[in-house]
């Protein structure tokens, strides 16, 4: 599935409500909520606080995905194409990173 896939899927399933897409703010809110629970999964299984014996079993990868699909929704309420804004943005890093880190030897 493409990125411009995704932008398409998750705008047919918000574009069946009549309340559609958040408002920004309530997409940063969104956005904050669902990286707080990123943020609770990796502490419990990298972190120094276990999760308690009552808490259900939590999954790294539907956390990033419900980020990504926050991220997505935000992205179509202000009409950006997320497969442009992905090219600029590693254009930018790749020019203004190029010298940061040490590079891997050649294998």
């Amino acid at each position: 599935m493409t990125v411009a896939d995704m932008q398409a899927r998750v705008d047919a399933w918000i574009s069946q409500f009549e309340e559609g897409y958040f408002s920004p703010q309530g997409m940063i809110l969104r956005l904050t909520e669902e990286l707080g629970e990123l943020a609770r999964e990796v502490n419990h299984q990298f972190g120094e606080k276990p999760k308690k014996p009552s808490e259900p079993e939590g999954s790294l990868a539907m956390e990033l995905g419900d980020l990504l699909f926050v991220v997505v929704s935000f992205a179509n309420a202000l009409g950006l194409d997320l497969n442009d804004v992905f090219n600029a943005v590693m254009a930018k890093y790749e020019e203004r990173d190029k010298g940061r880190w040490t590079p891997k030897a050649s294998q």
